[in-house]
């Protein structure tokens, strides 16, 4: 059976196609333009600039920057942080330290992160994407965290995630996104060694 070419599928004359490699430009070059100048200062000027593109191509992509910011917030929690499985509640919340501290440090993160959480206090949709970004999938691996333990008996029943990765994770993000000092050596075998105390004390 032939297709008459005719009834093929064409591209509408004149219709964007929109090249990934812009894409990409594009979407490294806000967050670059968030450490610079954080999300109030930031425009779609600046992103284009820093992206080597013109302004109608980021426009062409995202309405505005916060379309574009939420966007992408929601790509990067897409990727997904990986639950730790080392056979030990010690193993476990040291794995999860060490890549919450990771990423804080991030040289692009800790400038873009704390900007952020700022913003979404005073903006509904990008609280409500930086909950489903940030807090939705460490609550989740806490929760893996605390099962796991439960079931190799190293914790209680009762135990509440949340507590978990208050416990786990506060005291690190006050540390780098707050008082922005360095990690004194050891601070994170330490502080692992801490919120496991914590949490078996109950």
């Amino acid at each position: 059976m032939t297709t008459d070419p005719g009834t093929r599928r064409r591209v509408p004359a004149g219709a964007a196609v929109l090249r990934e490699d812009v894409t990409d430009a594009i979407r490294g070059a806000v967050f670059e333009e968030l450490a610079a100048v954080g999300f109030a200062r930031m425009s779609m000027e600046g992103i284009a600039r820093r992206a080597g593109v013109g302004k109608t191509a980021v426009y062409r992509r995202w309405k505005s920057k916060l379309a574009l910011v939420l966007d992408l917030v929601s790509a990067v929690a897409a990727q997904g942080m990986p639950a730790p499985a080392t056979g030990s509640l010690y193993g476990d919340v040291r794995a999860v330290l060490e890549l919450a501290s990771y990423a804080l440090r991030h040289p692009v993160a800790s400038q873009v992160i704390p900007d952020l959480l700022v913003e979404a206090a005073r903006n509904p949709e990008i609280s409500d994407t930086i909950k489903a970004a940030l807090l939705d999938p460490q609550q989740g691996i806490a929760a893996m965290v605390v099962r796991d333990a439960v079931a190799r008996g190293e914790l209680p029943g009762d135990s509440d995630p949340d507590r978990a990765l208050d416990l786990i994770v506060g005291p690190l993000y006050w540390r780098l996104a707050v008082v922005r000092g360095p990690l004194p050596k050891g601070y994170l075998d330490d502080l692992a060694a801490s919120a496991v105390a914590a949490l078996k004390a109950g």
